[in-house]
């Protein structure tokens, strides 16, 4: 057994020691909330249902919502599985399947971790020069320029000592992850209505290989919306009784995401058809002011999303 191994084993066993978390159920909302529904994550669903079409879209939406809350609410009841805590993944994961179960949970979060983290700052970087584009269209900074930006605020947050101490931060978070998702449904509704209806097309684009490679490519769209919820760490931040104020926390937090990740993807569908681009907000064109706002209310969200993650390490 290595070293790290048994290092996380000794955390296991002490945690039971140290003081309960502090957290409520609404800190638990804004942390699940903050983690799963990223602006970079939600915004592609309206082409991924114009990808699957209207029948298959939906049902595809629909069932993942279903399987992943009632999948974090099984988690949330194994916190304290064979009378111990488990504070991460990886320590629920070898208390049930053993050392194998430990490191292939350990492998697979950290490469979803890099790969996550990476396209939240090309998205945060990305919103913040259509910022800077919008006041300065012939301006000299690259999108290079943003993410370092956004990397060295990341790098002054991260000072923060724990998940608990970023409730607050989550919380602004997520009512940005509101913030964007009303925004974002009011401009496509209101850009829909602008548009010829009769030259709308529902239809899926492309030759028979072309449909199930934008289906597949769809699914796996709508699977990534829905990750990294990182629910036992949440978990260890909230008061007793834990499990049942983790059960509230995460029916909330899915409250929000499905207002916001139906809503947009219902939306964005039906006002743009199968020509909606893979990211929404490059869909719409006015007004101006509205699309600055949905950009700033991404890049909030995101931040605390990106600190939230750093936590699995």
């Amino acid at each position: 057994m290595s070293e790290k191994h048994e290092e996380d084993q000794e955390f296991d066993v002490g945690s039971e020691d140290e003081a309960a978390g502090k957290g409520t159920w609404k800190h638990a909302a804004f942390h699940v909330a903050t983690t799963i529904a990223t602006p970079a994550a939600y915004a592609p669903l309206p082409f991924a249902l114009a990808s699957l079409g209207w029948p298959l879209g939906v049902s595809s939406l629909v069932t993942a919502t279903l399987a992943t809350w009632y999948s974090s609410l099984l988690i949330a009841s194994l916190w304290r599985w064979n009378g111990k805590k488990h504070v991460t993944y990886r320590l629920l994961a070898d208390s049930i399947f053993g050392f194998w179960g430990y490191w292939s949970i350990a492998f697979f979060q950290q490469v979803a971790s890099i790969g996550n983290n990476i396209a939240i700052q090309i998205a945060a970087g990305s919103s913040l020069k259509a910022v800077y584009k919008h006041y300065h269209k012939h301006g000299t900074l690259t999108l290079q320029h943003f993410i370092i930006f956004f990397g060295a605020f990341e790098l002054f947050l991260s000072q923060l000592p724990d998940i608990h101490s970023l409730r607050w931060v989550n919380g602004l978070c997520t009512l940005s992850t509101i913030g964007f998702a009303c925004t974002t449904i009011g401009v496509t509704i209101y850009n829909g209505k602008k548009i010829d209806r009769e030259s709308i097309s529902y239809s899926l684009q492309g030759s028979s290989s072309a449909k199930r490679f934008a289906a597949f490519n769809a699914l796996g769209a709508i699977a990534f919306s829905f990750g990294d919820a990182m629910l036992p760490e949440i978990q260890n931040t909230v008061r007793e009784p834990s499990v049942k104020n983790m059960y509230k926390g995460v029916s909330a937090a899915y409250s929000v995401i499905v207002l916001t990740y139906w809503q947009l993807a219902f939306t964005g569908y039906w006002a743009f058809g199968s020509q909606v681009q893979p990211y929404i907000v490059a869909s719409l064109t006015v007004p101006k002011w509205t699309i600055i706002m949905a950009n700033i209310f991404t890049v909030i969200q995101i931040s605390g999303c990106y600190q939230a993650d750093l936590c699995i390490f």
